[in-house]
């Protein structure tokens, strides 16, 4: 497996996503932001409102605030399991790099 770890606090945490977009169940563990708070988006593109069943995702802002903490899950994926979850986020996402309370680093969408 790659170094690769992405973090999520929404719907590629649902195994019915995983499999849709890597094809596989991803292997990761319990970790957590700090700075950001959680709101919600609309969501218009129908094969990703199919695939997670709802219309309304969680999307993460920036707070500024180290206090503020967003619970999730670092997952390990290779290269071309990034290029997925890049193509399944809507333009109303950002993917960034960002601090995790283990101490790791990793990607996370965030609101664009």
């Amino acid at each position: 497996m790659t170094d690769i770890l992405l973090f999520s606090y929404g719907t590629l945490q649902d195994p019915a996503v995983q499999k849709a977009n890597f094809g596989r169940l991803l292997e990761g563990t319990a970790d957590r932001l700090m700075g950001f708070v959680l709101s919600e988006v609309e969501i218009t593109d129908p094969e990703v409102i199919a695939q997670s069943g709802l219309s309304r995702h969680p999307i993460l802002q920036r707070s500024g605030d180290a206090a503020d903490t967003v619970d999730g899950a670092a997952f390990h994926i290779t290269a071309d399991e990034l290029r997925a979850a890049d193509a399944y986020e809507s333009a109303d996402y950002q993917r960034v790099l960002a601090p995790m309370a283990s101490g790791r680093e990793a990607w996370v969408y965030i609101a664009a």
